[in-house]
């Protein structure tokens, strides 16, 4: 299943084997990122994804104690106060209604982003927040660079004043900032070299990171949630009770949160059918063996996920529907002999996956204890790549309160 392209100059091999996949997601010393690719997005992030050997190794090991599971069970009451303040706004909207047509698109984007302010920045998020549309690369929009300057000056500013704190003996802050700084000083001190540590540069680049990836992926990841479940009635039906079984109408906590097993395999599937990972690409730089092929140095290595995704061979003739149950079993005994890389693999795999899904699975309990929604006869099925697959017509839902 393995073809050959040209990329400009540039050898390009597409690959769909599950071997081959798991092999050059393993290998990233030997596959490295490709180099150039989407000015756009590397404007908006650089950071990790884009660091390669030992500057990605570095860059992965002081990051990582910010998304342990321990630290971000810290979140939760952040993931609930954005919440609940979008679903007073979706009441307001039924205040003199039984139901309301909403575009539930623009609410979940802004609630992704609220969070992701919420827990990178913490106290601070309100005075530097800045709304990520503002750099799609629209008609209206022009000033890509000019508004990034803004976003590194005001990212700049606050991590400035953490550093002054830190050195006056201060706490540091429990947030994502917080805890990459703290594990950035405490690196730097142990090896009594800043060499070993991120400069502040690259602490802005990881932060802006956290905003648009965090955002993007988990917008994007509940708008299809609440589509599909628009559409599946029952589906949604079976979540809320599970919702209401476990928490009745208390709000969410991390224990609760793991028991919902229902909601799991829903995710699963929305993240099979609508990755937010929809194509990887790799480049090796010496000439490699990947199964019976021989590669030159510069060939570019593409694993299609939207793709392997919907592959009829690998996934059944309802590859294309929405069934949950095919995760039943778990994702490790349904993805024997397929390819399921929502979040890629390996040890590049996605740091920020666990704190998407948990804050996912908080806004989806909230919703379910207080809303019923079915797709409107206005939405119209367009599923758009721009930079992540979201719709291009919004997403308008019948809203119904409880």
């Amino acid at each position: 299943k393995s073809y050959f392209t040209w990329m400009g100059t540039k050898p390009v091999v597409d690959i769909s084997e599950p071997a081959l996949i798991r092999e050059v997601l393993a290998n990233y010393n030997t596959y490295q990122k490709q180099k150039g690719g989407n000015q756009l997005a590397k404007l908006l992030v650089s950071g990790l994804v884009d660091r390669d050997g030992d500057q990605w190794v570095k860059h992965r090991k002081i990051i990582n104690p910010a998304f342990h599971m321990e630290k971000l069970k810290h979140m939760i009451p952040a993931f609930h106060v954005s919440c609940s303040e979008m679903i007073y706004k979706w009441e307001k909207l039924l205040t003199h209604d039984i139901s309301c047509e909403v575009d539930v698109c623009a609410y979940l984007q802004t609630f992704s982003s609220d969070v992701i302010s919420r827990t990178a920045f913490g106290h601070e998020y309100c005075a530097n927040k800045v709304r990520s549309d503002r750099f799609l690369p629209t008609k209206d929009n022009k000033r890509m660079k000019e508004i990034d300057q803004l976003v590194r000056d005001s990212i700049k500013s606050i991590i400035n004043k953490r550093i002054v704190a830190m050195e006056a003996g201060e706490a540091s802050h429990d947030d994502l900032l917080g805890i990459l700084l703290d594990s950035n000083y405490k690196e730097i001190k142990h090896h009594g070299n800043s060499d070993f540590g991120l400069s502040i540069e690259e602490v802005i680049e990881e932060c802006k990171l956290f905003y648009f990836a965090g955002q993007e992926t988990t917008g994007n990841m509940l708008v299809w949630t609440m589509i599909l479940l628009g559409q599946h009635l029952e589906w949604q039906t079976r979540a809320r009770e599970e919702v209401l079984h476990v928490f009745k109408d208390k709000a969410p906590d991390v224990e609760g949160l793991s028991h919902l097993k229902v909601m799991n395999i829903i995710f699963n599937e929305v993240l099979r059918l609508y990755s937010p990972v929809a194509l990887i690409r790799r480049q090796i730089h010496h000439e490699s063996k990947l199964g019976n092929l021989t590669l030159p140095a510069g060939t570019i290595i593409q694993i299609n996920t939207l793709i392997l995704h919907h592959d009829k061979d690998m996934w059944g003739e309802d590859v294309n529907e929405f069934n949950p149950r095919r995760f039943s079993e778990g994702v490790s005994k349904v993805i024997n002999g397929k390819v399921y890389l929502p979040f890629g693999s390996g040890p590049r795999i996605c740091i920020g996956q666990n704190f998407a899904i948990l804050e996912a699975k908080m806004a989806l309990v909230m919703i379910l204890q207080r809303f019923c929604f079915k797709l409107s006869p206005s939405y119209l099925h367009a599923p758009h790549l721009m930079p992540a697959l979201q719709p291009q017509f919004e997403a308008h839902l019948i809203l119904r309160k409880l």
